[in-house]
């Protein structure tokens, strides 16, 4: 399988690098100043190859922090505003689809005695 920093980047409009947060799976953004953000709108937005290519490039570096780096088209929409330019990104950018939950679920193996005792 190809790296995706070896394919060739075709980029019809405006783009964005995005990638998984490594410590806990959040969906993050690349900001101009070669940091990592959870904001869409304080995302770098570019629209040639090369820009992408290199923001890409920086982002695959970062390991430590991103995970899977790859190129996310957006759309501008009214007052400037940076949206989803796709049903992935829509979805990533809302969050998960299904309600996750509040609080650990109590171990199977806990007995009626309490977590973790057996019961006499």
């Amino acid at each position: 399988m190809t790296s995706p920093l070896q394919q060739r980047l075709k980029i019809v409009g405006p783009v964005v690098v995005t990638a998984n947060r490594l410590g806990d799976g959040a969906v993050i953004y690349r900001s101009p100043a070669g940091a990592w953000t959870s904001e869409l709108e304080s995302a770098a937005v570019v629209t040639t190859a090369s820009a992408a290519a290199e923001l890409l490039a920086q982002a695959a570096a970062d390991k430590l922090i991103a995970v899977d780096p790859y190129v996310a088209p957006i759309r501008v929409g009214p007052q400037q505003r940076v949206l989803p330019g796709n049903l992935r990104e829509r979805i990533r950018c809302s969050g998960p689809t299904v309600a996750l939950p509040s609080h650990p679920s109590p171990s199977p193996l806990a007995g009626e005695g309490g977590e973790g005792q057996a019961a006499p």
